[in-house]
């Protein structure tokens, strides 16, 4: 059974009979009516079994939790003795296996003080089915002989929201019915306070399709539209999955809602009499539609698993229709549930389960692109990253990045002695006021202390060991400890005679291959080492010490602040060619006129791509051999803020590798902290400037650097033919990538208004 879905969730048939005559369920007015030969209520034998079953699952899977969901039916017409002996069951039966989170759904008719005693007993929190106010409710949810429902539902709530049983009550539930009022539905919900609203599309299929009294393809949309705007201007007052979904899928993340996404179902439904079947709004389709064959006395969970309709719903991407695929809001959607997509075969008209399939666009398909398109819109500027267009920000969370990474290698490191000590260093650097702060800061942002951390956390490279890993962290420990003035201990662990202190230099303390400690202090203005045995001698800025090599920098101009030309660092070898050695006095004074020359040509070619481009650069590092074929500068792995630069490359190609370099280091920065695409790689797009089709996260880097190429030929005379249409093309394609989250889409309307000055 490999490879087959675990389920998380049960759907528990308790009682197959229901005290409301509502004409929209689609357990006894739709298709399928296999509800008629099905016991009442649930038996003590299929209660025991089905108990058995999952905990025989979960066990098999390593489940840490699974869900039990009451259903019916209504749940509560099962009596509190049958509901207790579910209770009990599954809690006795996953005892020590997995955690249990029992639920009920309920139209709370019959909900009093003696079922949620017993609820409270058990844990078992509820939802409550409520269409709206009593105008909505009374539409569709009276009893069989036209009574109202709504008192009654309402003294259930307000029961449900009472101590001690307020921690029980998990949300509500409504039907959409396009004739009611989304101001005065949500009004009525929102007046209860639940902790969750679900609005729910009534269920419907290609040849039952769903009624629209205005004949319109989006009558739905724009009704949750209305919800949508009604709620943001009452501040978001309770939580919506259906919008906390989009929300979570248009900025990246998962769906919240079986209804939309791409996430595989994990959910199986056991009737009242131990038949297992598919999801429950298949008995919408057709009769059967649900079925699968098994029952919890002869079959495990996991041939349900196996059962083709239920793999069906396991495939993502691959489970939609090829409509579906190429559409850009697919990842929100999803296609639509799975129940609305159903059509009959041609010429049928009963609807069977061999004319018709699955494999059609949602029912609704019109509304979900209007409903995903319209709360993009209304929420796109807001729910971009901050990051995007903000530097501060952006580095901001960069530093917090390294910090959250630090922290994790701390979890793994605790227990080596020079490792702890360092800790408490940075502990006590950071508590030691503004000075301290600033210093921490500033080795934290050194690109290759990132480069360090993230060598040590990779299993690959075990090799590192924990010596290594506490070598560094004593230095970076010491270099804030000098950096800040601060009157702490800072003993350094060095290895082959030398140590470097990121940001500042590298100190030699022996002969090459030695190994020992030595103690650094802050001394007037400079810096100072003391050795067991030997006197405390000064390094650093004033003190002309040949055993001290100090990082130089390179400053791109008066408004700009200075840039470390980085040629000592161990860790930085994260580019895709070799760092170069040192480099002699000469050496990096003709470095330094060449970085001039290539910077002043920027400005003077490109000067708005030029200042974005000095935005986050605080490191360069010389890199062997001349300019490949392109010239192009290399953002260092993992090393936010660092830039690699051919030392031997000319000024035009040193200037094209600055500015072609920090669009790359830019981008990659910005995806380590902001998601802008998801499911990259499951869809595979032309690329004007390669032979076969790209991922969306190729295409998008080569669209952001090549804007930036192109502005700087057409400035410097030297434009290809055909450069704009190309990138133009590009930029179409992603837009209508269903990958892009808002932010990814806001940095292709950015490039867009690049590419305007740039062909203006």
């Amino acid at each position: 059974m490999t490879g087959l879905i675990a389920f998380r969730e049960i759907v528990l048939k308790v009682h197959s009979r229901c005290d409301l005559a509502c004409d929209h369920c689609y357990v006894y007015e739709h298709a399928d009516q296999s509800w008629r030969g099905r016991p009442k209520v649930i038996s003590p034998e299929v209660i025991a079994q089905t108990a058995s079953r999952l905990a025989e699952h979960a066990r098999t899977h390593a489940l840490p939790s699974v869900t039990v969901i009451l259903h019916g039916g209504e749940p509560l017409l099962a009596g509190t003795a049958r509901l207790r002996l579910v209770c009990e069951e599954f809690t006795r039966a996953l005892d020590g296996i997995a955690d249990l989170d029992l639920r009920m759904h309920t139209n709370g008719l019959q909900l009093s003080r003696r079922y949620l005693d017993l609820f409270a007993e058990f844990g078992v929190s509820v939802s409550v089915s409520l269409d709206g106010d009593r105008a909505a409710n009374d539409r569709h949810r009276r009893f069989a002989d036209g009574r109202t429902s709504h008192p009654l539902v309402l003294a259930a709530v307000d029961l449900l929201r009472t101590e001690p049983y307020r921690h029980l009550y998990q949300g509500l539930l409504c039907t959409i019915d396009v004739a009611n009022d989304p101001v005065a539905v949500l009004d009525a919900l929102v007046e209860l306070a639940p902790p969750r609203v679900d609005f729910l599309l009534p269920h419907a299929t290609w040849q039952t399709p769903p009624v629209r009294p205005d004949e319109a393809p989006d009558t739905y949309a724009r009704w949750l539209l209305r919800v949508f705007d009604h709620w943001e201007h009452l501040g978001r007052p309770v939580p919506v999955r259906l919008f906390d979904s989009l929300f979570s899928t248009l900025a990246g993340g998962p769906s919240l809602t079986e209804s939309l996404g791409l996430a595989p179902t994990d959910l199986v439904v056991v009737e009242t009499d131990g038949t297992l079947e598919q999801v429950d709004s298949l008995k919408s389709a057709f009769e059967g539609a649900a079925a699968t064959g098994f029952n919890v006395f002869d079959h495990a969970f996991d041939l349900v698993a196996s059962h083709p309709g239920v793999r069906a719903r396991q495939l993502g991407l691959a489970g939609v229709s090829d409509t579906c695929r190429r559409c850009p809001v697919v990842r929100s959607c999803g296609g639509g549930l799975y129940t609305h997509r159903y059509k009959a075969g041609p010429g049928d008209l009963s609807g069977s389960e061999a004319a018709g399939d699955f494999d059609n666009p949602s029912v609704y398909c019109t509304d979900l692109r209007e409903l995903v398109d319209g709360v993009e819109g209304r929420t796109s500027t807001r729910a971009s990253a901050p990051e995007l267009s903000d530097p501060t920000a952006l580095a901001g969370s960069q530093e917090q990045l390294t910090r959250d990474l630090l922290a994790l290698l701390n979890d793994r490191r605790t227990g080596d002695s020079d490792w702890d000590r360092a800790w408490r260093v940075l502990g006590a650097v950071e508590r030691a006021g503004r000075a301290g702060a600033d210093a921490l800061d500033a080795v934290l942002a050194h690109p290759f202390t990132r480069t360090w951390v993230m060598a040590c956390l990779d299993p690959a490279q075990e090799a590192l060991g924990a010596p290594q890993a506490a070598r560094r962290l004593t230095a970076l420990a010491a270099a804030a400890v000098l950096r800040g003035g601060l009157d702490l201990p800072a003993e350094v662990v060095y290895r082959d005679g030398e140590v470097y202190l990121p940001t500042l230099g590298l100190l030699r303390l022996g002969e090459p291959g030695t190994e020992g400690r030595a103690a650094l202090h802050a001394a007037d203005g400079g810096y100072a080492v003391r050795e067991e045995g030997r006197a405390e001698h000064r390094f650093g800025p004033a003190a002309g010490d040949a055993r001290w090599q100090p990082v130089r920098t390179w400053s791109p101009g008066p408004d700009t602040a200075p840039v470390a030309l980085e040629d000592l660092d161990p860790h930085r070898n994260c580019f895709a060619r070799p760092p170069r050695l040192r480099l002699g006095a000469g050496e990096a004074e003709e470095w330094r006129e060449r970085l001039d020359a290539a910077w002043s040509l920027l400005h003077s070619s490109v000067p708005e791509f030029a200042r974005a481009a000095a935005t986050g650069l605080t490191t360069l590092t010389p890199l062997a051999g001349g300019p490949r074929a392109r010239g192009w500068g290399e953002a260092g792995r993992h090393g936010p803020g660092a830039l690699g630069v051919p030392y031997a490359a000319g000024v035009a190609e040193t200037a094209l590798a600055l500015l072609t370099g920090r669009r790359r280091a830019g981008l990659q920065a910005l995806t380590e902290v902001a998601d802008l695409y998801a499911l990259d790689g499951e869809w595979q797009h032309p690329s004007p400037w390669r032979e076969r089709p790209v991922p969306v996260s190729r295409l998008l880097a080569d669209v952001h650097e090549r804007v930036a190429v192109e502005a700087y030929r057409r400035a410097t005379a030297a434009a290809e033919p055909g450069g704009l249409d190309r990138i133009n093309r590009a930029l179409d394609r992603l837009s209508g990538a269903a990958e892009l989250t808002s932010t990814g889409k806001r940095l292709v309307e950015q490039l867009r208004w690049e590419l305007k000055a740039v062909d203006a």
